[in-house]
């Protein structure tokens, strides 16, 4: 079994976030290409919060993106074309954003493997608040009432990998503020919702304890899977 690594790097500005990243993840690479037996590479579960930013992905549409630049300064928020997959998405005050910088080869994992067990570590998160959630068919996230006309998302997902190693990774509204979110197209969506696990229970929540939260539900899905 190996251990996987609990990281908080608390509130970061996304581009920061974003370079500490790609060392992380480019040294991973280079550690698995000088040699490709060793499977000792560390695996990082990465947490943190970001001030308000949109970031776009690799083919994503900037047109789902509603505002200009003035109107990104008049609200205090910063806007990225990224290199990860999926649309256009919120960070911002109140979520919590997964950096998880794994060797997925060594978990026995597959990419797609990989998306299921993040989006199925939310969603047992969410049973423990009484929260319902599911997937929905054509599209990574998690869902509520993904079935019916009131789909809403709860968490966002977007990766990139390259031999194996992740990057990037989800975004699970706890105490977000969604008005954040009429100003995008979410995740290129036009006629679905978006929701907060405080606007799904009508209280606020300790950020930190649903972080622990996800990251036990995480490990022990692994677990399971190897």
């Amino acid at each position: 079994m190996k251990d996987i690594n609990y990281i908080d790097w608390g509130l970061i500005d996304y581009k920061e976030a974003w370079d500490k990243q790609e060392m992380i993840f480019k040294g991973k690479i280079d550690e698995k290409l000088s040699n490709p037996k060793d499977s000792n590479i560390k695996q990082d579960f990465i947490l943190c919060e970001h001030p308000h930013v949109y970031t776009l992905g690799m083919h994503g549409e900037i047109n789902n993106l509603l505002i200009n630049e003035d109107f990104l300064k008049k609200i205090n928020a910063t806007y990225y074309k990224t290199n990860r997959g999926g649309d256009i998405t919120y960070h911002g005050f109140g979520q919590i954003v997964g950096y998880p910088i794994l060797d997925i080869e060594t978990l026995g994992l597959s990419l797609k493997d990989y998306i299921w067990t993040i989006e199925e570590m939310v969603i047992r998160t969410m049973k423990e608040y009484d929260i319902i959630c599911n997937r929905l068919d054509g599209a990574t996230g998690v869902w509520i009432d993904s079935d019916n006309r009131n789909a809403r998302k709860i968490c966002a997902i977007g990766v990139r990998a390259s031999r194996y190693i992740t990057m990037h990774g989800f975004a699970l509204n706890v105490n977000t503020d969604l008005k954040y979110f009429q100003f995008i197209n979410p995740c290129g969506f036009v006629d679905k919702g978006v929701t907060s696990m405080e606007k799904e229970i009508g209280d606020r929540l300790d950020i930190e304890k649903v972080k622990e939260k996800l990251y036990n539900n995480f490990v022990e899905l692994i677990n399971k899977k190897r």
